[in-house]
């Protein structure tokens, strides 16, 4: 909820829609859901329709001429509207309906500011278009759990075999390509194919040598990339620029510092295509070598 007394900020109202959007999501986890076909092998399910409504009444309330863009109900509100928000309720929803964590709720102004909660963390990574920040325990997932000094923590992913432990607050996003930790995407369709496949950069020898490939279903790996604990995250596709799965992560990582452009090393926006996202220009010059060069093995 949005407790500031005064009128919200944007910031504000995109972390108070991500983190209803997230309670919904935590909160039916584990139970059986109806799915809704989409067609050529996707679905949502009845938890990303929930988590959509949950994300709009907070709009709704907080900007009522706003129009809202969710992945679920499409676009929302006046038609001249001046102001558009992206909201994809549920990030991973086939790793969420096979029992999997790994997912992300993304809610983005659009060309303002960005919020990325894990529904399982207790994150909310937050961007007001200038600066980005995670908080930790943002809505109270650790409350009543107390470390050696009586402070309270989130407990990270609850079904871990190790849980990460913060102190409630909220820290700078700071990304770094320390981990050599590399997400790539490998959900259809592949645009680029057959000049770029990103299946093709996982077996290329120099990719092999300089990273640790990952891949996960999920924007919340932008996220990772912002907070230093991915290098990269490379997606083929169109314009990603405005859709409602990757502009908050987009936000998120370029109010962070991170090299922002496409696949073709151009930027991101109407004539670009896909993302390469990655911590420092280092890293990114590498990527794009590999990348240019085809994505294959010798």
């Amino acid at each position: 909820m949005i407790d500031s007394p005064a009128s919200p900020t944007d910031t504000e109202v995109a972390a108070a829609a991500a983190l209803a959007g997230a309670e919904i999501v935590r909160a039916r986890y584990g139970r059986r859901h109806s799915r809704i076909d989409k067609g050529a092998g996707d679905f949502a399910t009845d938890v990303d329709v929930a988590a959509e409504e949950a994300i709009l009444d907070v709009i709704r309330a907080a900007r009522p001429g706003d129009a809202v863009h969710g992945e679920e109900g499409g676009r929302r509100g006046a038609v001249d509207a001046v102001r558009e928000w992206l909201v994809d309720p549920l990030c991973g929803t086939l790793n969420y309906a096979t029992g999997s964590h790994l997912v992300a709720v993304n809610v983005a102004l659009r060309n303002g500011p960005a919020a990325v909660a894990d529904p399982f963390s207790g994150e909310v990574f937050l961007t007001d278009g200038e600066t980005a920040w995670v908080q930790y325990d943002a809505d109270g997932y650790g409350q009543g759990r107390t470390d050696a000094g009586g402070r309270r923590v989130a407990d990270g992913h609850a079904s871990g075999p190790v849980a990460r432990r913060r102190p409630v607050g909220e820290e700078r996003l700071a990304p770094t390509a320390d981990t050599r930790l590399v997400d790539v995407n490998l959900d259809p369709p592949f645009p680029g194919a057959p000049a770029f496949r990103a299946v093709d950069l996982l077996a290329h020898p120099g990719f092999v040598e300089r990273f640790r490939p990952r891949v996960v279903s999920t924007t919340l790996a932008l996220a990772w990339v912002a907070a230093g604990r991915r290098a990269a995250y490379v997606t083929d596709g169109g314009d990603l620029s405005g859709s409602v799965h990757f502009a908050a992560g987009i936000a998120l990582c370029r109010a962070a510092g991170c090299v922002v452009t496409g696949v073709d090393g151009g930027p991101v926006g109407p004539e670009g295509r896909g993302l390469v996202v990655a911590a420092d220009a280092e890293t990114h010059g590498l990527l794009m070598s590999l990348i240019r060069g085809g994505g294959r093995s010798a």
